[in-house]
């Protein structure tokens, strides 16, 4: 067994996370993009609705799942993220759907945990 480092483990979870969403039938549109504030991970389509998903991975649930790590802190930076996305795009962030999801995964691969629509107060 070989470990991978922080970057290369990072890649492989938002792979899993993106395949696992296209099973679930949402559409790739954009990855890994970078704003001096924040991160997106994925942005995907479900239906009408552009999806920013945030991709976290824990060995064990000793100090918490992966998913608690998304905290309000995390959230405000992607939700900035977000409007300036949408705003690179020529989009709207008030005429435009959009939704934040968590693709979380812990200890086995085979255990994601997706969480639509965290709350992300304004």
């Amino acid at each position: 067994m070989f470990l991978l480092n922080k970057k290369q483990s990072g890649d492989h979870y938002e792979q899993q996370a993106c395949r696992f969403l296209k099973r679930q039938g949402l559409l790739f549109i954009d990855k890994n993009v970078r704003f001096k504030l924040g991160e997106l991970d994925l942005v995907m389509r479900d239906g009408t609705c552009l999806v920013f998903i945030e991709v976290k991975f824990r060995q064990s649930q000793k100090f918490g799942g992966a998913a608690i790590t998304v905290n309000h802190k995390k959230q405000q930076r992607m939700l900035k993220s977000a409007y300036l996305w949408l705003s690179q795009k020529g989009l709207s962030a008030t005429q435009t759907e959009f939704r934040f999801d968590v693709v979380a995964f812990e200890g086995e691969v085979n255990s994601v945990n997706w969480i639509k629509n965290i709350f992300i107060e304004g």
